[in-house]
């Protein structure tokens, strides 16, 4: 014979995994780091002194 199954508890596993899987792919594309927030930071900072002072000034 089958095995009785509860199928809220089948759907609530479901639908679990689905948002943990969802939830790792979201963390993978968006999540970054304190560490690697502030070196893009520093490096977009970094750039756009480098191109005002490259910038002619009409006199």
């Amino acid at each position: 014979m089958s095995e009785i199954v509860n199928l809220n508890k089948f759907r609530k596993d479901r639908d679990l995994t689905a948002k943990k899987l969802e939830a790792d792919q979201n963390a993978r594309k968006f999540g970054r780091t304190k560490a690697e927030r502030l070196a893009e930071a520093a490096r977009e900072t970094a750039l756009q002194r480098h191109l005002d002072q490259q910038k002619f000034e009409d006199e």
